[in-house]
C-alpha cells in the first residue's frame, strides 16, 4: 500500500535513501523563497542561501537573527503570513512540533496564506505524527510538502555542510533540491513525506544516546586514573568507538567547550520523540529510555543549556570528579 494513502498512521515505513547532487537553474533562481525560524541551525543555512544568490523572505521572534539576515540582502517580513503570501517555497526550521503546527496550520499561518501551488519544507525535528498530519493538510490545501530534517553539527551548517534526510514526492523533491544543495553536501531521499523525519529519530536515537556511554566510560576512566590519551588511543583502534567520541567530542566538552552546539535540552527532546514514536510502532526501546532519564538528571543539575556532550561533566559533577580534559599537546586535540 502506499504511503500516500496511509499518511495519518503512526507506522514505520521501510525506506531505501538515494544521495542526489544538485545544479541550480536560472528558472529556480528566480523563485522566491520564505525561511521561518533563525535559530542556531537555520540562521546558517538560511544565510548559504542568501549568499548563494537565493532571494530570500526571512521572518523569526528573534529581531537580531532577522537583522543578520537583512545585511546579508535578504528581505525581512513583518509575519508569517507575509512571508507566505511572497513565497515560491517556505522553509520552517523550528524547536518543536507544537510551534511547527502553528505555523503551518494555525491562525494566520502558512496554510491559510501561501500562493496557489506553494511547496512546504520543513526542517525541523518533530514526531512523525505531526509531520504526517502537516503533509496531509498542505495536500488538502493544494499545496506540496516536504520533509528535510538536518543531520551533522551546528558547525556543519555554518560551513554549508550539513546532511538532509529527505520525505517527498519525486517531483517535489527535484523542486527543493537546488535548496538543500546550497545549505549542505549530503542529500538522501528516503521516501514519501515522513520518511526523512522517522529517519532522523532513527538517527539521533543513535548520536544522543551515544552521549550517555561516552559520558559513563570517560567518567570510569577518570576514576580509574587512567590517561585520557592513552584510553582514546584504544578506543579509537577498535569498534567501540564512534562519530560523537572521535569527532564532536575532542572540539567541544574534551578541550572544556560546553557552550551549546546542540544542548542537553535539545537532546532530552530528542529521546522523548524518540520514545514516543517508538511507543506508538510497538518498538520497545529500554536504552533510549535509560538514556532520556539520564539527560533527564542532567537538566535537574542545570546542565541543560549545554552542549549535549557536557553530558561528562554532568555526570562527573554527580560523582563529585574531575571532568576529563585533552592536554594542550594532546595528539587528540583539534588545532
Amino acid at each position: 500500500m502506499p504511503w500516500n494513502s496511509i499518511r495519518s498512521s503512526r507506522h514505520l515505513i521501510p525506506c531505501r535513501c538515494d544521495r542526489w547532487t544538485v545544479n541550480r537553474t536560472v528558472e529556480e533562481a528566480m523563485q522566491k523563497i520564505g525561511f521561518i525560524g533563525l535559530g542556531r541551525m537555520g540562521r546558517p543555512m538560511a544565510s548559504n542561501l542568501v549568499r548563494k544568490g537565493f532571494q530570500l523572505i526571512v521572518n523569526d521572534v528573534n529581531e537580531e537573527a532577522m537583522q543578520h539576515l537583512v545585511e546579508l540582502k535578504a528581505s525581512k517580513a513583518a509575519s508569517i503570513a507575509d512571508v507566505a503570501a511572497q513565497s515560491d517555497i517556505i522553509v520552517t526550521m523550528l524547536p518543536s512540533s507544537a510551534i511547527v503546527e502553528a505555523v503551518i496550520a494555525g491562525e494566520g499561518g502558512i496554510l491559510a496564506n501561501a500562493k496557489a501551488g506553494s511547496i512546504i519544507l520543513d526542517m525541523s525535528t518533530i514526531d512523525p505524527d505531526t509531520t504526517d498530519r502537516m503533509a496531509r493538510a498542505s495536500q488538502e490545501g493544494g499545496f506540496a510538502f516536504v520533509d528535510a530534517p538536518v543531520g551533522r553539527l551546528a558547525s556543519h551548517a555554518d560551513r554549508g555542510e550539513s546532511l538532509f534526510m529527505v520525505g517527498g514526492d519525486p517531483e517535489h523533491f527535484a523542486a527543493v533540491k537546488p535548496l538543500l544543495n546550497a545549505m549542505g553536501t549530503t542529500i538522501y531521499h528516503c521516501g514519501p513525506a515522513g520518511a526523512g523525519t522517522r529517519t532522523k529519530i532513527v538517527n539521533n536515537f543513535l548520536a544522543v544516546a551515544s552521549c550517555q556511554l561516552n559520558a559513563e566510560a570517560l567518567a570510569l576512566s577518570e576514576r580509574f586514573g587512567l590517561n585520557l590519551d592513552r584510553t582514546l588511543d584504544v578506543v579509537y583502534g577498535t569498534t567501540a568507538f564512534n562519530g560523537q567520541l572521535k569527532i564532536a567530542w575532542p572540539t567541544k566538552v574534551l578541550k572544556g567547550d560546553v557552550s551549546a552546539g546542540f544542548t542537553i535540552d535539545l537532546a532530552h527532546k530528542d529521546l522523548t520523540l524518540v520514545m514516543e514514536s517508538a511507543n506508538f510502532a510497538k518498538v520497545p526501546m529500554p536504552m533510549a529510555a535509560a538514556a532520556r532519564e539520564a539527560f533527564s538528571a542532567a537538566r535537574a543539575r542545570g546542565f541543560g543549556g549545554q552542549d549535549f556532550s557536557a553530558m561528562v561533566n554532568a555526570l562527573c559533577d554527580a560523582i563529585g570528579i574531575d571532568s576529563p580534559r585533552l592536554s594542550s599537546n594532546s595528539p587528540h586535540r583539534p588545532s
